[in-house]
């Protein structure tokens, strides 16, 4: 029997790798890198680390991104992060076909994103844009729920705009 994997201050925390939708490999297996916790990061770093990581088909890792900006940063700006995790971790359930855990948290996090604790500081200082995000979520949530296949990487919302996701 394997003992739990403890982090350096004794936390339980899994070694198991994992693949790009964040799921569990076996001990050994190849996997993709997990993003370090606890890094504080820059609105504009967090925004483009957690980009490249959903255009790469990974939300589950830019779900750790946006996690670690909402646990280390002001707690004015928690909402915001918060609700864009909740965005990434839906798009993950979505995308390994678990359609109503994607769709509930797709609509939590566009909930979340729209209310006026989160909207100010996302449009005026992260130039997220955010009634974009709400649209991508809530038009998401509709497909996935209508039995729609998603693709993580085909699926990934543009954090500032451009068009890009449901294409």
């Amino acid at each position: 029997m394997r003992e739990r994997d403890r982090d350096d201050e004794g936390r339980a925390r899994s070694a198991r790798p994992r693949d790009g939708l964040g799921r569990p490999l076996p001990y050994g297996a190849p996997g993709v890198e997990r993003q370090p916790e606890g890094v504080v990061r820059t609105p504009a770093e967090t925004v483009a680390q957690a980009q490249r990581l959903l255009d790469g088909g990974m939300p589950f890792h830019a779900h750790e991104v946006f996690e670690d900006a909402w646990k280390s940063g002001p707690a004015a700006q928690a909402p915001l992060w918060r609700g864009l995790a909740q965005l990434a971790v839906g798009l993950t359930h979505a995308a390994r076909g678990n359609a109503v855990g994607g769709a509930r948290l797709l609509r939590r996090g566009a909930q979340a994103l729209a209310s006026p604790e989160a909207s100010p500081y996302g449009i005026d200082a992260a130039g997220i844009d955010v009634p974009g995000l709400v649209r991508w979520a809530r038009e998401l949530a509709d497909r996935v729920e209508g039995g729609a296949v998603v693709d993580a990487a085909r699926e990934a919302p543009s954090l500032c705009g451009g068009g890009r996701g449901l294409e």
